[in-house]
């Protein structure tokens, strides 16, 4: 599956839990994750979409190790079975 295809699901499934997942474009910062799941509750979680089997390039996992040193949640989501397990994470309880 086509990384455009996961990033569409993983934004619908974000709005069905009464989310939203706009994209992040943050000009001068390469490398920042490329969608922001705000979620019920007021969480706010950061995610990167990758095709099937990509790593994260090396400005990405700096990002991804900047934020979760700060305290933030950083995903990395290349699968359908990744859409289920953030989802099943971030879903209101």
């Amino acid at each position: 599956m086509r990384e455009s295809a996961l990033e569409r699901k993983v934004r619908l499934a974000v709005e069905r839990i009464g989310g939203k997942m706009p994209k992040w474009v943050s000009p001068g910062n390469r490398g920042v994750p490329d969608r922001i799941a705000i979620l019920p509750g007021g969480r706010t979680v950061y995610v990167e979409m990758k095709a099937p089997g990509k790593p994260l390039d090396p400005l990405q996992r700096k990002w991804a190790k900047t934020l979760t040193s700060m305290g933030h949640t950083h995903y990395k989501i290349d699968s359908e079975a990744d859409i289920e397990r953030f989802i099943q994470e971030v879903m209101p309880k």
